[in-house]
């Protein structure tokens, strides 16, 4: 016999639907971003050659490639970003 499995539709923001407030869900969320982009571009890159790309040491890109969000703020994401030539914008709206 099968058992039905329950599924709920998400709000688009993981980290909510896990219970962080609304504040921390953004922000969690927009590290992970950033750090989803940081590990593309540093795709086909050996760690040693990332890290000198993003200005950071190889440990820490270590950390980044491992995702340990709770190691990178939104300001050393973006710098690391900068640091790689890329620019990164920010867009606010209204809550839905």
């Amino acid at each position: 016999m099968k058992k039905r499995l329950k599924v709920e539709r998400g709000s688009g923001n993981v980290f909510a639907d896990l219970g962080f407030s609304s504040g921390e869900a953004e922000n969690l969320l927009l590290r992970a971003q950033l750090m989803s982009k940081i590990r593309a571009l540093a795709g086909g890159m050996t760690q040693a050659q990332a890290a000198k790309h993003f200005g950071v040491t190889q440990p820490r890109l270590n950390d980044l490639l491992r995702g340990k969000i709770d190691k990178f703020s939104l300001d050393a994401l973006v710098k690391m970003l900068s640091a790689a030539g890329m620019r990164v914008e920010l867009r606010v709206k209204k809550a839905a």
